[in-house]
């Protein structure tokens, strides 16, 4: 895969995040007309950042540092993001309305335990770490790949997912909860 694909493979990951957003967008509203109640603000503009850096990242260490495209590495890395994305489409399709970039619950409605829900608490994680690393390992960007996934790792681990969780507790202890989920 040349430098110019790697770049559109990148480019159109970024239109995906933005479909997302537009999404996410729609489903705040229809959240917020129920009731729904916000948590984990605080985080979410670093979570946007870190993000948009992995992309900008992506393509940056590819041509700043001359990366080749290692076929042994590259496709099997492909393979990964195309199933990432396959795992975030259907973490939204599962949600529906109540998917969102942030984390948006909605009293009274019942915890979502279907599909990719039925076997993880937090599916579109995987989608999300299983993407920040193999999106760069197409084109080799080694650096970018580490880089990412430590970040993300710490975002995660120290403050989406207690966010999220707390929020299920709160809404649980109420009598039930939505699942809310990330980009």
């Amino acid at each position: 895969m040349s430098l110019a694909w790697y770049v559109v493979l990148v480019g159109a990951t970024a239109v995906e995040r933005l479909a997302e957003l537009v999404v996410s967008a729609r489903n705040a509203r229809w959240s917020f007309a129920r009731g729904g109640v916000e948590s984990g603000r605080g985080h979410f503009p670093a979570m946007v950042a870190l993000h948009t850096g992995l992309l900008l990242a992506c393509v940056a260490e590819a041509w700043l540092a001359d990366r080749p495209f290692l076929p042994w590495l590259g496709w099997p890395m492909l393979v990964l993001v195309l199933a990432s994305q396959g795992l975030r489409w259907w973490c939204i399709a599962t949600l529906g309305p109540r998917w969102n970039t942030r984390v948006i619950v909605v009293p009274g409605l019942p915890l979502v335990a279907r599909g990719p829900y039925r076997w993880l608490r937090h599916p579109n994680y995987v989608a999300v770490v299983v993407e920040g690393v193999a999106l760069p390992l197409v084109h080799s960007c080694w650096i970018t790949a580490v880089a990412f996934t430590l970040l993300n790792a710490v975002l995660l681990a120290r403050f989406r997912i207690p966010a999220e969780e707390r929020a299920l507790a709160r809404a649980t202890a109420g009598g039930a909860a939505a699942h809310p989920a990330v980009p």
